[in-house]
Protein backbone atom coordinates (compact mmCIF):
# COMPACT_ATOMS: atom_id res chain seq x y z
CA UNK A 1 0.00 0.00 0.00
CA UNK A 2 0.94 3.48 -0.79
CA UNK A 3 2.40 6.08 2.02
CA UNK A 4 0.34 9.66 1.94
CA UNK A 5 1.41 12.18 2.89
CA UNK A 6 -0.34 15.76 2.85
CA UNK A 7 1.68 18.80 3.28
CA UNK A 8 -0.61 21.71 4.07
CA UNK A 9 -1.20 24.50 6.18
CA UNK A 10 -4.55 23.64 8.04
CA UNK A 11 -6.05 26.47 7.29
CA UNK A 12 -6.55 26.09 3.89
CA UNK A 13 -9.66 25.36 2.32
CA UNK A 14 -7.41 23.15 -1.03
CA UNK A 15 -6.13 21.23 1.64
CA UNK A 16 -8.81 20.29 3.58
CA UNK A 17 -10.20 19.27 0.13
CA UNK A 18 -7.73 16.35 0.09
CA UNK A 19 -8.21 15.55 3.62
CA UNK A 20 -11.82 15.51 3.08
CA UNK A 21 -11.11 13.10 0.12
CA UNK A 22 -8.94 10.64 2.18
CA UNK A 23 -11.49 10.50 4.76
CA UNK A 24 -14.44 9.71 2.98
CA UNK A 25 -12.39 6.85 1.52
CA UNK A 26 -10.74 5.52 4.56
CA UNK A 27 -7.41 6.60 3.26
CA UNK A 28 -4.73 6.88 6.05
CA UNK A 29 -3.07 9.89 5.55
CA UNK A 30 0.07 11.99 7.30
CA UNK A 31 0.24 15.28 7.63
CA UNK A 32 3.23 17.71 7.44
CA UNK A 33 2.17 21.26 8.30
CA UNK A 34 3.39 24.08 7.12
CA UNK A 35 2.73 28.03 7.79
CA UNK A 36 2.36 29.86 4.99
CA UNK A 37 1.73 33.35 6.57
CA UNK A 38 5.24 32.52 7.98
CA UNK A 39 6.76 31.45 4.37
CA UNK A 40 7.63 27.94 5.68
CA UNK A 41 6.88 27.16 2.07
CA UNK A 42 9.35 29.36 1.07
CA UNK A 43 12.13 27.85 2.27
CA UNK A 44 15.32 26.28 0.37
CA UNK A 45 14.62 22.70 2.08
CA UNK A 46 10.78 22.77 0.70
CA UNK A 47 11.49 24.44 -2.39
CA UNK A 48 14.58 21.82 -3.42
CA UNK A 49 12.08 18.98 -1.42
CA UNK A 50 8.00 19.32 -2.18
CA UNK A 51 7.48 21.64 -4.46
CA UNK A 52 9.80 24.56 -6.21
CA UNK A 53 6.71 26.54 -6.65
CA UNK A 54 6.81 27.09 -2.99
CA UNK A 55 3.21 26.37 -2.50
CA UNK A 56 0.52 24.10 -0.78
CA UNK A 57 -0.92 21.35 -0.91
CA UNK A 58 1.25 19.12 -1.76
CA UNK A 59 0.48 14.94 -1.59
CA UNK A 60 3.24 13.08 -1.26
CA UNK A 61 2.69 9.51 -2.26
CA UNK A 62 6.09 7.57 -1.36
CA UNK A 63 8.77 9.75 -2.54
CA UNK A 64 7.12 11.07 -5.42
CA UNK A 65 5.37 14.61 -5.01
CA UNK A 66 1.67 15.44 -6.74
CA UNK A 67 0.76 19.67 -5.52
CA UNK A 68 -2.67 20.58 -6.64
CA UNK A 69 -5.72 20.25 -4.75
CA UNK A 70 -7.92 19.22 -7.29
CA UNK A 71 -4.81 16.54 -8.82
CA UNK A 72 -4.51 15.33 -5.35
CA UNK A 73 -8.23 14.58 -4.97
CA UNK A 74 -8.55 13.11 -8.34
CA UNK A 75 -5.61 10.99 -7.39
CA UNK A 76 -6.85 9.67 -4.29
CA UNK A 77 -10.68 9.03 -5.60
CA UNK A 78 -9.55 7.17 -8.71
CA UNK A 79 -11.49 3.74 -9.08
CA UNK A 80 -13.67 5.10 -5.99
CA UNK A 81 -17.55 5.65 -6.62
CA UNK A 82 -16.35 9.40 -6.35
CA UNK A 83 -15.54 9.41 -9.76
CA UNK A 84 -18.69 8.76 -12.21
CA UNK A 85 -18.45 5.86 -14.48
CA UNK A 86 -19.93 7.66 -17.33
CA UNK A 87 -18.17 9.80 -19.60
CA UNK A 88 -20.50 12.94 -19.12
CA UNK A 89 -20.31 13.22 -15.84
CA UNK A 90 -17.07 13.06 -15.32
CA UNK A 91 -16.09 15.37 -17.73
CA UNK A 92 -19.20 17.57 -15.30
CA UNK A 93 -17.40 16.72 -12.12
CA UNK A 94 -14.00 18.00 -13.97
CA UNK A 95 -16.31 20.80 -15.18
CA UNK A 96 -16.91 21.67 -11.13
CA UNK A 97 -13.77 21.23 -10.01
CA UNK A 98 -12.22 23.96 -12.40
CA UNK A 99 -15.18 26.32 -11.85
CA UNK A 100 -14.28 25.51 -7.78
CA UNK A 101 -10.42 26.45 -8.37
CA UNK A 102 -10.53 28.96 -10.88
CA UNK A 103 -14.06 31.06 -9.69
CA UNK A 104 -13.95 29.97 -6.22
CA UNK A 105 -10.98 29.85 -4.99
CA UNK A 106 -9.55 32.82 -6.15
CA UNK A 107 -12.38 35.25 -5.59
CA UNK A 108 -13.84 34.50 -1.97
CA UNK A 109 -12.10 31.91 -0.19
CA UNK A 110 -8.55 33.61 -0.06
CA UNK A 111 -9.97 36.98 0.75
CA UNK A 112 -9.59 35.92 4.36
CA UNK A 113 -5.83 35.83 3.88
CA UNK A 114 -6.17 39.52 2.85
CA UNK A 115 -7.24 41.30 5.94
Amino acid sequence: MEHLTLHEDPRSGNCYKIRLTAALLGLPLERVQYDIMKGETRTPHFLQTVNANGRIPVLQIDDRFLPESNAACWYLAEGSNLIPADRFDRADMLRWMFFEQYNHEPNIATLRFWL
